[in-house]
């Protein structure tokens, strides 16, 4: 998901979608572990979503 994709979004969509990405993460983590995951990279792309969503929110309260 693009940046400014997420900043266009309210703040219960932002955390909803903060809590879908997740369990996501934590979905692939466990395939990780077991060699399901074939694509090792999707882990990382998501871990920056997270982190955006999370910059998003925070500074979303500073205001």
């Amino acid at each position: 998901m693009d940046f400014k994709e997420i900043t266009t979004k309210s703040e219960e969509e932002l955390k909803k979608l903060l809590e879908d990405s997740q369990e996501k993460e934590r979905e692939l983590r466990f395939k990780d572990s077991n060699r399901q995951l074939k694509n090792v990279r999707e882990i990382r792309s998501l871990k920056k979503n997270i982190a955006r969503i999370l910059t998003i929110l925070t500074k979303n309260k500073k205001k």
